[in-house]
């Protein structure tokens, strides 16, 4: 599932700037308040989970950069929020009179610039791009059984019609390296691999990320020496 590369431009530049200004809102919670002349809250730490949820966010964010198609929801939540965030600040503006405890400065108005609505149309841009992909029309048909034996080929460029000559085939087919169904899957398919190839089994994994990152999350359960295949669009 290929994306522009601004996609995960926007997506790491959103990633750096929450994980900056959560950092500094919790370790420094008092410091807006100061520079926009509003009343110091009576609790901070208040003011601090805020800051801890927007760098939450920006660990989201970071994720969402390496496949910005696929955790699409993740930027729709944000963007949520960022739209959100400024209609509660019209709200309080509108329902709370000048001078009022309640009521923040006019001057508090920037974090909403910089923190909401400077990131309404990269956000917007990205979701729309990201429709466009999925509703797509698939310009290839299905493969039939015997082609897709004969196009995919596994690391070593065998395909599975010459991989599956004498002997039977297990194949495993993995989502993304994340996903705890699939460590669950690698976690068995180590634990049974001797006795599979004792009764001539061979197993072949399928996955969804490119070729070196499924070498990497096969190493981390001693399988990297199966037989695997890269199948990012799911064709197979």
């Amino acid at each position: 599932m290929s994306h522009p590369k601004w996609m995960s431009r926007i997506l790491w530049a959103a990633a750096a700037y929450n994980l900056s200004w959560g950092s500094w809102v919790v370790l420094r919670p008092l410091d807006l308040f100061h520079w926009t002349g509003a009343l110091e809250p009576l609790y901070p730490s208040i003011w601090q989970c805020v800051g801890m949820i927007v760098g939450v966010y920006g660990i989201g964010y970071a994720i969402a950069a390496r496949d910005p198609i696929r955790h699409w929801p993740i930027t729709l939540v944000g963007l949520l929020g960022k739209i959100l965030g400024p209609i509660g600040f019209a709200w309080m503006l509108s329902t709370t009179p000048p001078g009022s405890p309640g009521r923040l400065p006019l001057s508090w108005g920037w974090t909403i610039v910089t923190n909401d609505l400077l990131w309404w149309i990269p956000f917007a841009a990205i979701l729309y791009q990201a429709a466009r992909i999925a509703s797509a029309p698939q310009d290839e048909p299905l493969l039939s059984l015997a082609d897709a034996n004969r196009q995919f080929t596994d690391q070593h460029r065998r395909s599975l019609a010459d991989l599956s000559a004498g002997q039977t085939l297990l194949l495993v087919f993995l989502r993304h390296s994340g996903c705890t169904f699939c460590r669950e899957t690698l976690m068995d398919l180590k634990q049974q691999r001797e006795k599979l190839q004792s009764i001539g089994v061979k197993p072949v994994v399928v996955h969804m990320s490119n070729d070196a990152d499924g070498e990497k999350m096969l190493n981390r359960y001693e399988l990297s020496d199966l037989s695997r295949i890269s199948d990012p669009a799911c064709s197979l």
